[in-house]
């Protein structure tokens, strides 16, 4: 199958873009998966994927953009990792999907070992080739004897040779060095999707792995190699040591939150009285400068303080009898830092009715759904007391969906139709819309005229009016 795949890899994919073909060799990609790992048909998780793999291929189809690619090629290696071993989490299956690729040749090897033939059968081929030398090289004698006396059976020879010439130069016309290493590539990634490694590093290691959070003890010597108490132990000194040391480490986390809280109370205090009501942003360098300098920072100061909930919250401190004050100073940091989001968003959104989307611009919106989903998590985790595992496994599930949703739209086309609607109030920038895919050249061509009023002219982006650019501009 490995080898069969690697043959119409490099049939469909030769010289060509993504498209049917991708189609042609994902069906059978899919087809031998599910014949091999016949138990992945009853796995729900994989039926899930199927269906947003099967949307990304639909839009590869019909879009061809290299989010629905991307799209594409993560749900086909999840597939893989999902049905070839036991999972839960898409982190440790992509661990094993990796753990394919970097053994895949190794794994080829141990396939080939297995279906060698049998030893009868190899005494009998040894037999036939020892057997055959000697009345081989009698007919070679003969052949050149016969050949230099008849000029009949010679000029035969000479055709049969001038034909033999021809297939093989029509033979090595379609199978050239390149295409030969084409197909090789072909046979590698066919054996990376199909041949499961007996390496099951990632699938043994997730099966320690659970999702609510277990009260362990341990050993002084144990703790104190640990990374985390080095950084406490660094910080508090003495206080982090002896019988007292977890009311220390709580007594410290509820004075760093609320510190942490009062400091983000005056950030917030600020964005809902400037940003939230009334504000103006036609400004032009007072909201570039908002935008680019303030949400950049505004974002890593939101990861950061999902980081700091998940150090405090780490361990047996979940379990102190008093962490209540610690909890509510929590869930307050989670509270403010979900308003913060929002102050970002609109942000953003002030940006974009001002100056029109763009990729930067979206990737925004859809990175704070991703980090309002992470603090969703967060407090899942604080409340119900999960693991890190469960917030690393859900929020990496939250990205494949989004990605696979994001994946339907054609963001060039969405991008153009909503800058070219509202050209009257967005100044439109012709070198960006230009640099957008093909796809977009209908819109531009019926809003030509609106270039004119663009910032830049016909004659530093190298357009004529009138003249077709490409055959549509």
């Amino acid at each position: 199958m490995v080898i069969a795949g690697g043959i119409l890899f490099s049939l469909v994919f030769w010289q060509e873009k993504l498209g049917i073909n991708t189609l042609l060799f994902d069906a059978f990609i899919l087809a031998a998966i599910f014949y091999l790992y016949a138990n992945a048909r009853q796995n729900a998780v994989v039926r899930w994927l199927l269906i947003g793999h099967l949307i990304c291929l639909a839009m590869i189809i019909w879009h061809n953009t290299l989010l629905s690619k991307l799209a594409f090629t993560t749900t086909l290696l999840l597939i893989v990792g999902f049905a070839e071993y036991v999972h839960r989490s898409a982190w440790f299956a992509g661990g094993s999907v990796v753990l394919n690729i970097v053994f895949c040749i190794a794994t080829f090897g141990e396939q080939l070992k297995r279906s060698k033939t049998p030893k009868r059968k190899r005494r009998w081929l040894a037999k036939i080739i020892r057997f055959a030398i000697f009345p081989l090289l009698l007919v070679g004698l003969f052949f050149l004897i016969y050949l230099g006396a008849n000029s009949v059976f010679q000029e035969l020879a000479f055709r049969f040779e001038v034909y033999v010439n021809r297939f093989l130069d029509a033979v090595f016309g379609v199978f050239s060095p390149q295409r030969l290493l084409f197909l090789l590539f072909g046979v590698y990634v066919t054996g990376c999707l199909l041949m499961r490694s007996s390496l099951n590093y990632f699938s043994q290691k997730e099966s320690t792995r659970q999702d609510d959070l277990q009260r362990t003890r341990i050993s002084w010597k144990q703790r104190k190699y640990k990374f985390s108490f080095q950084l406490i132990d660094t910080v508090m000194g003495r206080f982090a040591r002896g019988m007292m040391a977890l009311k220390n480490e709580n007594t410290t986390g509820i004075i760093s939150l609320l510190l942490l809280n009062v400091l983000l109370l005056v950030i917030n205090c600020i964005d809902v009285s400037y940003l939230w009501f009334d504000f103006d942003y036609m400004g032009d360098v007072f909201l570039y400068k908002m935008v680019h300098d303030g949400t950049e920072l505004l974002i890593v100061s939101i990861v950061l303080a999902m980081l700091v909930l998940l150090f405090f919250f780490k361990g047996n401190l979940n379990f102190y009898r008093r962490n209540k004050w610690l909890k509510l100073g929590a869930y307050g940091w989670i509270i403010q830092n979900c308003i913060l989001v929002i102050s970002v968003l609109l942000r953003d959104y002030y940006y974009i009715v001002r100056y029109g989307l763009a990729y930067k611009r979206i990737g925004v919106l859809f990175f704070l759904l991703m980090v309002l989903i992470g603090l969703l998590t967060v407090f899942i985790k604080i409340w119900q007391r999960r693991t890190s595992y469960f917030l690393f496994r859900v929020n990496a599930w939250a990205a494949i969906v989004l990605l696979v949703l994001a994946s339907t739209i054609h963001w060039d086309e969405f991008i153009a139709s909503y800058n070219l609607q509202r050209k009257d109030g967005v100044p439109l920038d012709a070198e960006f819309l230009l640099s957008l895919s093909d796809k977009t050249l209908p819109l531009l061509e019926a809003n030509i005229d609106a270039f004119k009023k663009g910032r830049l002219t016909y004659k530093r982006i190298g357009l004529i009016p009138g003249r077709a650019a490409g055959g549509v501009l």
